[in-house]
């Protein structure tokens, strides 16, 4: 388990339309056959605008690799063979009033993609798959960085 503390973010404290505990969400390093990497831009909050891996919240009663599937099928078009747990790790964004407005367990897996047409959907506003050495163009998230990083090094050792 990997944790992200900041000693910095304020201490939890709800408003009205912030849930009273984190959300469970679940999110997939997905390579295709030519060993490249599949990132959605975000549409919505939080990191709107930002390139990422795909993925989302865990519906009610579904368990944790139905929903990455759904969420990669939803995002991208792409269907997807989850090969296993890459990492679990948590987020804790402040808002402008420096009270904390998102704050999520994120469950990441790594995933072949085994059919699909690429095309952005849902929350999405651009789906592509990318290869490894031009990452560096999509100013990633440094977590999200690392989550691919550990995951090709995790295939590279099966």
């Amino acid at each position: 388990f990997s944790g992200q503390y900041s000693p910095y973010l304020p201490p939890f404290s709800a408003p009205q339309t912030t849930p009273a505990r984190p959300l469970v969400a679940v999110g997939a390093v997905v390579w295709n056959d030519d060993g490249e990497v599949l990132l959605i831009r975000r549409g919505n909050p939080p990191r709107a605008g930002s390139w990422s891996i795909p993925g989302g919240k865990v519906e009610w009663g579904e368990s944790l690799t139905d929903a990455v599937v759904r969420e990669v099928r939803e995002e991208t078009g792409i269907a997807i063979q989850v090969l296993g747990l890459i990492e679990v790790l948590e987020t804790r964004t402040p808002g402008q009033d420096g009270v904390i407005s998102h704050h999520y367990v994120l469950i990441d897996y790594s995933a072949k993609s085994i059919g699909g047409m690429l095309q952005a959907g849902d929350d999405a506003m651009d789906a592509r798959f990318v290869k490894l050495s031009d990452l560096g163009a999509y100013a990633l998230w440094n977590e999200t960085q690392r989550i691919i990083e550990k995951s090709a090094a995790l295939l590279r050792d099966l």
